[in-house]
């Protein structure tokens, strides 16, 4: 992708809306100068930036995505993914400012039923408020959840160099110096990420297909699954929650009427498990998942990601991939799949 974050529309609705939120906290004597944490301020006390939903019903309360990760990995498509589907977008909100953008969406009477807010660097001196906001949130049971959009350094290079334009804490130094920095000031927040997309390999459109398949229909699932083979030589998929490895099996590559093909093809499915311990492996997993999917239910987090790997993601990872894919889509959990690698040899 070459475009670079916060270039598009949504950054005057983020600073029409950071005013307007700062204008409702001031006291009448504040000046048209002040910072928002000054303004917020009077007589030495902190005004509150709680959510204060006294005779608002709780259904009226806005669902919240925070759109976060690496500048130049994708967040202005990804909030512009949301803003197509209905959701009302604000791009570089300062964090301190996100519980009363909640208040005022619950005030709306319904009209601002989805409210997704872009968070980056360029708000760096709020980012440590960030916590104590969705500490707020969790404490008036706001449904929140957090996407984070992450690349690999070449690629966030790659971009920057095309559009020759400086990464935004790089300062003086190089450009992999901004990235080292903001993935330093970022290593948290993508811990508590509900939702990593990695955007290394993947275009606009594959990247708005990802959020499409994330948050498009009325009703949320429980739990959505993303199945990915890949292939070790490739490097592991940075976006994976769990990883599992099928070069215990034998590989059909060495079988030459199978080696030109893939593990969507009968005959090397059929191949890959007839072979020892292949069924009863996907068996086992599948009881695992299960455990796993009640975890995760119970924890909040709705996206998990399985990646399943073998030597050059084309055989035996790409048929184990479709064969659990089945199982999670017969347990009701709506499911993706993704063959990261075929292809690639």
């Amino acid at each position: 992708m070459n475009e670079q974050d916060g270039q598009d529309t949504e950054r005057t609705a983020g600073q029409e809306a950071g005013r307007t939120a700062e204008h409702k906290k001031q006291p009448k004597t504040a000046s048209k100068d002040q910072s928002p944490s000054e303004a917020g301020r009077q007589d030495g006390a902190e005004v509150s930036t709680g959510i204060e939903t006294a005779g608002v019903p709780e259904a009226a309360i806005p669902e919240l995505v925070i759109i976060s990760g690496m500048s130049g990995a994708g967040r202005s498509t990804a909030a512009k993914c949301l803003e197509d589907l209905g959701w009302f977008v604000v791009d570089n909100l300062p964090p301190a400012l996100i519980p009363t953008m909640v208040e005022l969406g619950a005030r709306s009477q319904g009209n601002v039923a989805r409210i997704a807010v872009v968070v980056d660097v360029r708000g760096r001196r709020f980012f440590d408020n960030l916590r104590e906001s969705l500490a707020d949130l969790e404490a008036k049971s706001v449904t929140r959840r957090i996407v984070f959009l992450e690349s690999s350094d070449d690629a966030l290079v790659r971009r920057f160099e095309s559009v020759r334009r400086p990464h935004p804490l790089q300062g003086d130094g190089r450009i992999v110096d901004g990235i080292d920095a903001e993935r330093e000031l970022l290593r948290e927040l993508r811990g508590d990420a509900d939702l990593v997309i990695d955007t290394s390999s993947l275009n606009v459109h594959e990247l708005r297909a990802k959020m499409d398949a994330q948050f498009a229909g009325e009703e949320e699932p429980e739990l959505r699954a993303t199945v990915m083979s890949f292939g070790f030589k490739y490097g592991l998929p940075v976006d994976a929650d769990l990883v599992v490895d099928m070069r215990f099996l034998p590989n059909p590559h060495w079988v030459p009427e199978l080696r030109q093909y893939t593990g969507l093809n009968e005959e090397v499915a059929a191949y890959v498990f007839n072979q020892p311990g292949a069924k009863e492996f996907l068996d086992r997993y599948a009881e695992l998942l299960r455990l796993v999917q009640a975890g995760y239910r119970r924890e909040g987090k709705r996206y998990v990601t399985i990646a399943v790997g073998c030597t050059g993601g084309k055989h035996r990872s790409v048929a184990m991939s479709e064969k659990l894919a089945a199982r999670l889509v017969s347990e009701g959990v709506e499911t993706v799949v993704v063959h990261r690698d075929m292809g690639r040899e």
